[in-house]
């Protein structure tokens, strides 16, 4: 009975976010991205999305295809809250998309009454065409200032869950993914660095980044507190 409560009150939330999604997007514009996540499906978590050409998603995509560094699923892979529904927000943090752009971000966290994440509602702005007026404005003020090399675009990222889950590990531990010459603070910026990807959503993220890092899911689970007191 508890567990179909939970699942009503999960829906329910969820029904009363989706229409959000939209009216967000329709007062900011087409610079800003509006996404709904179901993290219980991270094989396909956007169940609702405003604006997807920012980050080439839409709904049905997996949790991780989005921008990197995302503090938002940081969060909502942390152990449930013990105050039963708390709602929580990650404020003004910058992700960045497969082909290099820099997004201005915001999540809320979404928590049922057993303080277990459900749902996360995030914002992404694209700075990409205020950062272009000012380089222009920067260059017509000083005409002599040598323009700024540009970014090297990304590569995009792969539709298979399995290819995305090894590239989030291979960037977080290096080349072939292999920890040997880690030491033990580059295995927890490491965790940090999938945590941010929203690798641990995942089933069986946790046990791919251990055997990855060469350490036990219990060691993850350790690393993960750990970046949790240290913020």
């Amino acid at each position: 009975m508890k567990a179909v409560s939970l699942a009503a009150e999960r829906a329910a939330v969820i029904n009363a976010l989706r229409p959000v999604v939209p009216m967000l997007a329709a007062m900011a514009g087409p610079h800003l991205e509006v996404v709904l996540h179901d993290v219980s499906k991270p094989e396909n978590s956007v169940i609702a999305i405003a604006n997807g050409h920012i980050s080439g998603r839409s709904i049905g995509s997996s949790v991780l295809e989005g921008p990197q560094n995302d503090k938002g699923f940081a969060a909502a892979t942390r152990i449930k809250a013990k105050g039963g529904a708390v709602h929580s927000m990650v404020e003004d943090y910058v992700t960045v998309t497969a082909d290099g752009r820099e997004l201005r971000s915001a999540s809320a966290i979404f928590r049922d009454a057993s303080g277990e994440p459900f749902a996360t509602l995030c914002l992404n702005a694209d700075l990409s065409g205020f950062q272009a007026a000012h380089g222009w404005l920067s260059q017509m003020l000083k005409p002599m200032v040598q323009a700024a090399a540009p970014v090297a675009a990304a590569a995009p990222a792969e539709a298979q869950m399995d290819t995305l889950m090894q590239n989030i590990i291979n960037e977080a531990v290096g080349p072939g993914g292999s920890a040997e010459s880690l030491t033990r603070e580059q295995r927890i910026a490491a965790v940090g660095a999938m945590q941010r990807r929203g690798l641990f959503i995942v089933k069986g993220g946790v046990e791919r980044a251990a055997a990855a890092l060469r350490v036990s899911r219990f060691t993850i689970y350790n690393y993960m507190e750990q970046l949790r007191r240290r913020e």
